[in-house]
């Protein structure tokens, strides 16, 4: 690890990082409030974390004690959370996309003592609640108070003011309360972003996240001169760990986006060297680059193809021994004309990317693999604080979620018998191993140790041997984990067949006129479809046939002929080769994205199947009832 420290529990990794750079000005942590970007110095971090602590403490905050936290990414997050973790306290992280409802709900079954909020409206949301919260003492408000506070409601610059007098005062005390922290003490409650149902809090002790951070920086090296762009909620297992924790132990700087809109121009002022991300972006950026591909004249449309087979020829390349001369003019050249653009787009100072939370289509990898961007993917769960494996950097087999982490071994157990089809260590590779498909099982120290105050949920997540089982698709490749998709999305039909939605949904993601698709098919005869359109791919397309601009309406653009047959032709294309059981026999345009605001997305972006089946019920009867008479 590049930041050279030894650590098994947060607040150790803290104190040791504040130690090394004292002294240094170095920048950990930026952000831009007012339109220009700001920096913080370790040592900064350290006087207001210590600020923060303080007036916890003196409102009563105690080891084991709940801080929650409902905010958008920025500095005061990382401040709560580590003035919570050197008082040996608890972080509840709470996405801030949640309604009051959500809200409400997680501080009670958390028990949290006090809650820091954001901006206005995210306090209105605890406001709301408070009266049933019987656990919550104080809310602390970054942001203006309103006009008539109610009691127990504190300003974020009043409180660090109290804090900072108080730390001065009992600092020996407090520091102690930091040392004291024991590796297995829990160190947050996740809760889960929930499909379904009411989120569970997954219990993640310091050892969780410390020993997942180690493992990570062994397999994927982050360095001190490392720039990451936070842009993903931080309350979610995968930022907090990849784009906080080990970012930070790296001893590396963390900006934080305005927001998720303004992404695009944040990446040309920040010019990050890693960005951790979701696919959902990396295929947004795919489709704008071949859309403008496909719009432009014959020629250009044959340079960007060349230069993408040209791009993955000096890929595979230098994976085996290097890229010829001639080869390695031919990608310069393939940059120059076509991806240089790209590059410039996402910063020009990129290393790497890092993609989970969901599968990256093999398509988008290799893309941008050949464009010279590497995509590591990652897989894991909340409940294995995150990671379980993750692509090598060098030479990363797209496709696949790669080696497993060294402290991390993993089975593949059969479905029905639940019997071991093949296990791995993280220690065995290489390893030739390939088994056939079944649940993926996971043993190792980043494994959770309960979910909160729900004791049957986890003897039941948990088996006799020990494992805890993901409820994901799998098998080994080669010693590479891939993941096929969650158990609770198979689609089983009314012919017996089993179904996986996932590789399906995955395969149009790459196709230019989609954008958002749900497969459909449980207890049914065959599989159908609701597709949400790109909208402005499939205007560009309409004034490609006829010249003229097509309605701004979605509603009514979905309405015209020439759209259906737009799409009748990509599924077509993919029914005349796939399987008779995972043919798309029809399919429901709809006008309005599926979105985190509209519910039909988790924060993470994933699609709530049930949400969404259950919006589009009788449209989806329609379709059946339609097809079914006209066979």
């Amino acid at each position: 690890m590049s930041a050279q420290v030894d650590f098994s529990t947060i607040p150790e990794l803290f104190t040791r990082l504040v130690n090394r750079y004292r002294g240094t000005d170095r920048t950990v942590l930026r952000h831009k409030p007012n339109d220009t970007w700001l920096d913080i110095s370790w040592e900064d971090l350290e006087m207001r974390v210590h600020a923060l602590a303080g007036f916890l403490h003196k409102q009563g905050v105690r080891p084991g004690d709940r801080v929650a936290i409902l905010s958008e990414n920025r500095p005061e997050w990382a401040i709560t959370d580590l003035a919570t973790q050197i008082l040996g306290a608890v972080n509840v992280s709470i996405y801030n996309t949640l309604p009051e409802s959500k809200v409400g709900y997680i501080l009670r079954d958390s028990g949290a003592k006090w809650v820091v909020a954001s901006v206005p409206v995210q306090r209105k949301k605890v406001e709301a609640v408070t009266d049933a919260c019987p656990d919550l003492e104080g809310i602390l408000v970054m942001s203006e108070l309103p006009a008539d506070p109610p009691e127990g409601m504190v300003q974020w610059n009043d409180a660090t003011d109290q804090g900072a007098t108080y730390w001065q005062q009992h600092a020996d005390a407090l520091r102690t309360l930091g040392t004291n922290v024991s590796p297995s003490d829990t160190s947050a409650l996740i809760y889960t972003s929930g499909t379904t149902g009411d989120p569970k809090g997954v219990v993640l002790s310091h050892d969780n996240f410390c020993a997942n951070v180690k493992d990570a920086l062994q397999h994927i090296p982050f360095y001190e001169t490392d720039h990451h762009l936070s842009f993903l909620p931080l309350c979610h297992a995968f930022e907090r760990t990849a784009g906080y924790i080990a970012v930070m132990a790296a001893g590396a700087t963390i900006s934080y986006a305005e927001s998720i809109e303004a992404l695009t121009q944040n990446l040309l002022e920040v010019q990050p060297t890693v960005l951790i991300s979701v696919p959902r972006v990396f295929e947004k950026v795919y489709s704008r680059v071949r859309e403008k591909a496909e719009d432009g004249s014959a020629i250009q449309q044959r340079v960007f193809d060349w230069a993408v087979r040209t791009g993955q020829r000096y890929a595979e390349a230098e994976q085996n021994g290097g890229a010829g001369l001639l080869l390695q003019a031919q990608q310069k050249l393939a940059h120059k004309l076509v991806f240089s653009a790209l590059h410039e787009k996402m910063g020009g100072n990129l290393r790497f990317a890092v993609s989970g939370g969901a599968a990256l289509p093999k398509e988008i990898g290799t893309f941008f693999q050949a464009a010279g961007i590497v995509i590591v993917e990652g897989y894991g769960l909340t409940e294995t604080a995150p990671v379980i494996s993750a692509n090598p950097l060098e030479a990363p087999p797209y496709g696949t979620v790669g080696h497993l982490l060294r402290s991390v071994t993993v089975a593949i157990k059969d479905l029905q018998t639940d019997e071991p089809i093949g296990t791995l260590r993280g220690t065995d590779y290489p390893s030739a191993l390939t088994t056939d498909e079944g649940e993926i099982v996971v043993k190792g120290p980043n494994v959770m140790q309960r979910y909160w105050q729900r004791p049957e949920e986890t003897r039941g997540a948990f088996d006799a041997d020990g494992w805890y089982h993901t409820g994901d698709v799998g098998r080994f490749v080669d010693g590479y984990l891939q993941v096929t998709d969650r158990i609770k999305h198979m689609i089983v039909s009314q012919g017996g067949k089993n179904i996986y939605p996932g590789p399906i949904e995955e395969h149009f993601k790459t196709q230019a006129p989609f954008d958002q698709m749900v497969v459909l098919g449980d207890d049914r005869p065959f599989l159908t479809a609701l597709i949400v359109p790109d909208f402005e791919a499939v205007r560009m397309h309409g004034r490609d046939i006829d010249e003229r601009d097509h309605p701004g309406d979605n509603e009514a653009l979905i309405e015209e002929r020439w759209v259906d047959r737009l799409f009748s032709k990509s599924i077509n294309a993919y029914n005349r080769q796939a399987s008779a059981y995972e043919k798309i026999r029809a399919f429901q345009l709809v006008a309005e994205p599926f979105t985190v605001e509209n519910g039909m997305l988790t924060p993470t972006l994933k699609t709530k199947r049930r949400i969404i089946e259950s919006t589009y019920a009788d449209e989806i009867e329609t379709m059946y009832e339609r097809f079914t008479k006209r066979g």
